[in-house]
């Protein structure tokens, strides 16, 4: 079946295959959050970005290919409730920002700031901080493909960018990073994949994006 995005808690992953990485996407309870576990098509080595909950499941997505790291998007805790017993099971390093490495249940090996790199096999993804949802809020780029690949997290939604809870400064801090670091830079062909619910591309939320400035969230 053709990749849609479309995932729900309890119901199947969805795979996308693209020349250098599988993609492989699913939604875990209580709040419907999105994991995203990455796999490099020459070495079989894994990535999961978010370690959001259900461990055992989570765990029977990665199998015995070797988990080389988890990224955490940033701190809130439905992103990241399966961490530590996920880094307990596999021995996996943990990346993120850190700005919001603190919050997290074990420690940060890996800072995962703006412009650095994260490897899994023979990709590459570039990481893009975006604050205002959090302070450590990251999105984690793939352009190995001929359509490049954003991951997230809950800084940008099909619809809008994520929750600033009405902070005037945190929002302007977020849409400005989110205009000139995603949307000025990569393509109306780029398809992103959110914290939560379903993927869009660029090009389909472009033209939303005054509509956005102006609602303020």
């Amino acid at each position: 079946m053709s990749y849609t995005g479309n995932v729900e808690v309890g119901g199947r992953a969805e795979v996308r295959e693209l020349p250098g990485l599988t993609i492989t996407k699913v939604a875990v309870g209580p709040y419907d959050n999105n994991a995203y576990l990455l796999r490099c098509a020459a070495t079989g080595e894994q990535l999961l970005i978010d370690a959001a909950n259900e461990a055992p499941r989570l765990l029977e997505l990665i199998g015995d290919a070797p988990l080389v790291r988890i990224v955490t998007t940033h701190r809130h805790q439905d992103h990241w409730m399966a961490l530590e017993e996920l880094v307990e099971a596999t021995g996996a390093p943990v990346a993120a920002h850190p700005f919001d490495a603190e919050a997290l249940p074990v420690p940060v090996a890996e800072p995962a700031e703006h412009g650095s790199t994260i490897r899994v096999g023979e990709a590459e993804l570039d990481v893009i901080h975006l604050r205002g949802h959090t302070p450590g809020s990251i999105a984690l780029l793939y352009a190995g493909d001929e359509r490049p690949h954003l991951f997230t997290g809950d800084s940008l939604f099909p619809g809008g960018v994520g929750n600033t809870w009405g902070d005037e400064a945190r929002f302007k801090q977020l849409f400005a990073d989110v205009s000139e670091r995603v949307f000025d830079r990569l393509p109306d062909s780029t398809w992103f994949y959110p914290g939560h619910g379903k993927d869009s591309t660029l090009g389909r939320e472009r033209p939303s994006l005054p509509e956005w400035e102006a609602r303020g969230w």
